[in-house]
């Protein structure tokens, strides 16, 4: 990967051109070519792992190999309360803020140690933490959070960020793609393996469409349970396994994946193409961000902005 473009781009954008998903990938596995990324090394036997939103689904995926228990700010005291045998707690968090020092402060009145896992080096929450690791980041948007949880990722599957920019652009950006604003209604199978990644990709739609554009993630295997009963005009899209049995022949498109394939080319290259859908819809986050993040500065009672640096 000789430039960095979009990268760039990334670094330069203002609210009146904000990128769109697929152009933040670029630009994150941009970044992570060149980039070093730090070690994560938990003394936990039994972590108790905290996030929120995409922070949550993120943990699940770093530390689905070890024997940890896994909560959001929703039920992070509770599990502290009944699971004795929590040695440690592990807090993911971009910001640092929002939840982050809550969760973080309260652990600690449990008398448990607390490991943070972010992208700020200024987080509130390393207040409260005993150890803090902070990953490289690039400049996005609010929410989009795509080089700071595939940084972690990348840090526990060591995957080589330019065999897949090289994928997407030699393999994903050859395929002809149907008219992908012509549905607002989607259909995505990941391969079971890639379980954890359903999460963040509902997530992302969420945070893009809200309800003006509906979507179901599924694996290939869960979607064999009465989840298509109903039938509508959607678009399934397959990533990896090709999907020969749901929805209409003209409404199916399969998106490959590398030759073992991890964690972090399954979100880069599902993120790219919810990128794809964005761009051919109505920019409802773009119309948005800026009103909701003074909104919800007030309700965190935390400078949120919409552009994070």
């Amino acid at each position: 990967m000789k430039e960095r473009i979009d990268y760039e781009k990334m670094q330069s954008f203002t609210l009146n051109n904000i990128p769109d998903l697929d152009v933040c990938v670029l630009g994150a596995l941009e970044l992570f070519s060149s980039t070093k990324l730090p070690k994560i090394e938990i003394p936990y036997k039994k972590p108790l792992v905290v996030g929120s939103g995409n922070a949550e689904a993120t943990g699940r995926i770093l530390f689905e190999d070890k024997d940890a228990v896994f909560a959001s700010e929703s039920n992070f005291e509770e599990k502290l309360k009944s699971i004795k045998s929590i040695d440690g707690v592990v807090l993911i968090s971009a910001s640092g803020g929002k939840h982050a020092p809550i969760i973080a402060e309260t652990s600690r009145k449990f008398r448990k140690r607390v490991t943070l896992i972010t992208n700020n080096k200024n987080a509130l929450a390393k207040e409260y933490s005993d150890r803090v690791f902070v990953f490289p980041k690039q400049r996005e948007p609010y929410t989009y959070n795509t080089s700071t949880y595939m940084g972690m990722i990348l840090g526990k599957t060591h995957e080589n960020p330019d065999k897949i920019y090289n994928f997407i652009k030699l393999r994903i950006d050859k395929i002809k793609l149907p008219n992908l604003g012509r549905y607002d209604k989607y259909y995505l199978i990941v391969p079971p393996k890639f379980s954890g990644i359903i999460r963040m990709l509902n997530v992302k739609f969420i945070e893009l469409f809200g309800r003006k554009v509906a979507r179901d993630v599924e694996t290939s295997e869960y979607v064999k349970h009465a989840t298509t009963v109903v039938p509508s005009n959607e678009l399934f899209i397959s990533f990896g396994e090709e999907n020969k049995t749901w929805g209409d022949k003209k409404s199916r498109l399969h998106i490959p994946l590398p030759k073992n394939a991890d964690y972090a080319t399954m979100m880069a290259i599902s993120y790219y193409m919810i990128g794809k859908i964005q761009k051919l819809h109505t920019p409802y986050f773009k119309k948005n961000i800026s009103n909701y993040t003074k909104n919800v500065s007030k309700i965190f009672e935390q400078e949120i902005k919409p552009i994070v640096e």
